[in-house]
């Protein structure tokens, strides 16, 4: 999942027509146009987000240009990928040719052969070498490589310096601990007029999602290194539920309304009645742009527990039915378009900062060595939030182990969805026995893949 309610808010997907399917939508044709070579992509930004549109729209224009023998065909729809439509897309061959997919999609792809095989071509990506191995491992399935990272985010915690300071709490020195986490969502709580010290998701597979990140930050995981047995009941799984429950019942400091989404708990810190949630920093600019916060009272600290965290992303695939003529071309416009520090898409910090765009939030951050150093110092250049409310995540993520989602995320989060929001609604919820029970629900989920 991505940090904001799945995945980046700005990104699109399109469902070709029957019009498009045979001829643009990587169903086996040749690519080739009038002497061009035709690639047709997805994830454009919808008409109805303006500034990225055009964004998208000027970057794929001055790539045709530099490249007059490559036709960019981009579909958009919203979002990116929808996961209810994405394996019929494939197996029906109405996918583009170059396709965004999240990180957790790369070994299924693989697994039903609709990736095309990169190995051989990658040489001719000159930002490959610069991308973290970690994201660039993620797209790599028994040595050979199928996908191209796109970009990557980590969970922290996201606080309110404002209701910090009303608690009298240092808002330079956010939790580190869980338990500190406990202590200060009281403090917050205490406050009184229904501010809510600390708040977590518990429906919609999000629960689920973020027990997963809090179990790694206890330095646990949700199935064994072979990705056959859940390991979820252990002394960390309880101690994830049992200060869920703690903080829930003991010290009221979850407030009363429970079974919420990301929206909800947005809504919360954006009107500043939240002291702290777990996200990453994408999740900034919405809390400003959509639910009323500002960016001075916003801070981010690492994901409290000092031992892991989850990690995302997304990154693009390629139709197996491509040429090596479609190959070369969408490996290009991929180096153009969002793989060349402080250019591009995602790149362009000071168009982005024209455009009145957050710029200078820790991530995504793509890059190693001197084309980080090219990145950082571009955004830096054009920055236009407070910086130094980000300091204390970029620096505790230093220590961290970063950790991708589990095999089968998706049908796992809907499992333990039902353990998280049973100890949040349940006083005398029994953590042993939904420990046990989403066990063995899970062993049965990673039998059956």
């Amino acid at each position: 999942m991505t940090s904001t309610g799945f995945r980046r808010t700005f990104a699109a997907l399109s469902v070709c027509s029957l019009a498009l399917a045979a001829s643009a939508c990587g169903s086996g044709d040749d690519g080739s146009s009038g002497g061009k070579t035709r690639i047709t992509v997805n994830c454009e930004p919808p008409k109805s987000a303006k500034v990225d549109r055009g964004f998208f729209e000027q970057d794929v224009a001055a790539f045709e240009k530099k490249h007059p023998d490559i036709d960019v065909v981009a579909h958009d729809a919203f979002p990116c990928q929808d996961p209810k439509t994405f394996d019929a897309k494939l197996a029906g061959g109405q996918m583009e040719d170059v396709f965004y997919t999240y990180f957790t999609d790369a070994g299924h792809v693989v697994d039903i052969h609709q990736a095309a095989d990169l190995t051989p071509y990658v040489k001719e990506l000159k930002s490959y070498p610069t991308i973290q191995k970690q994201l660039r491992d993620i797209y790599t399935v028994d040595g050979r490589i199928y996908g191209i990272p796109r970009t990557g985010y980590s969970m922290g915690l996201i606080y309110n310096r404002k209701l910090f300071r009303k608690a009298s709490l240092d808002p330079d020195r956010p939790p580190t601990t869980w338990e500190e986490v406990r202590a200060d969502a009281k403090k917050i709580a205490a406050l009184g007029g229904g501010t809510v010290g600390y708040a977590d998701y518990s429906a919609q597979n999000q629960g689920g999602w973020h027990f997963t990140a809090e179990l790694y930050s206890q330095g646990g995981d949700v199935v064994s290194a072979d990705g056959r047995q859940a390991t979820i009941d252990t002394p960390e799984g309880h101690a994830v539920l049992q200060n869920l429950h703690d903080m829930r019942w003991t010290d009221d400091s979850m407030g009363s309304k429970q079974l919420l989404v990301i929206n909800d708990v947005q809504q919360m810190m954006g009107s500043g009645k939240l002291g702290m949630y777990l996200s990453a920093p994408d999740n900034i600019p919405i809390l400003v742009k959509e639910k009323g916060g500002d960016y001075k009272d916003l801070a981010l600290a690492p994901m409290p527990g000092g031992k892991g965290t989850l990690i995302g992303g997304d990154g693009y695939m390629f139709n197996k039915h491509d040429t090596p003529a479609q190959i070369r071309a969408g490996l290009k416009w991929l180096d153009h378009m969002f793989l060349t520090p402080g250019k591009g898409f995602l790149g362009d910090y000071a168009r982005a900062k024209k455009a009145n765009a957050p710029v200078g939030l820790p991530e995504p951050r793509l890059f190693t060595g001197a084309a980080d150093a090219t990145d950082q110092q571009v955004k830096k250049a054009n920055a236009n939030v407070p910086v130094e409310n980000y300091q204390a995540f970029l620096d505790g993520n230093q220590s961290l182990e970063m950790k991708i989602e589990p095999p089968d995320a998706q049908q796992i989060y809907s499992v333990l969805d039902g353990a998280v929001s049973a100890v949040l609604t349940k006083k005398d919820a029994d953590i042993d026995q939904l420990l046990k029970d989403a066990s063995g629900k899970i062993d049965g989920i990673l039998a059956r893949s």
